[in-house]
């Protein structure tokens, strides 16, 4: 397996499509899921796809006139590799600093630090 990379966010668009449906997944298939939500063009999807090839994200195979999709990176591995990415980056690798930037922006409720601290007692 590669080395992971952080993806740009249009690229990580297409692979939570990917990652939420069964594999394999058709270019048609992902065009349906972005419908709406996204205003890009086929050949535009068609470019990230093949980035996310380059990048080894993913793997394709043509069947018939159809291209199809296999995820080469589980969404799990992903998140795990930003989420340690982010707090290298943004908390000096330090949980406590994280909790305290997330307290001191009221960004946490009396139930998530419920949700803690009950967390960390069932730890010990």
């Amino acid at each position: 397996m590669t080395t992971l990379k952080k993806l740009p966010e249009s690229e990580f668009e297409l692979m939570k499509i990917v990652w939420a449906n069964p594999s394999p997944i058709s270019t048609n298939q992902i065009l349906e899921k972005l419908d709406g939500e996204r205003k890009w063009k086929p050949q535009t999807v068609l470019t990230l796809l093949t980035r996310l090839i380059d990048r080894e994200f993913l793997r394709s195979e043509r069947v018939g006139k159809e291209r199809i999709y296999y995820p080469l990176v589980k969404r799990d591995d992903y998140i795990a590799f930003e989420s340690g990415d982010f707090m290298e980056r943004f908390h000096q690798n330090s949980f406590a600093n994280l909790v305290s930037t997330l307290y001191q922006g009221n960004k946490m409720t009396d139930e998530d630090i419920a949700e803690l601290r009950k967390w960390l007692d069932e730890k010990e």
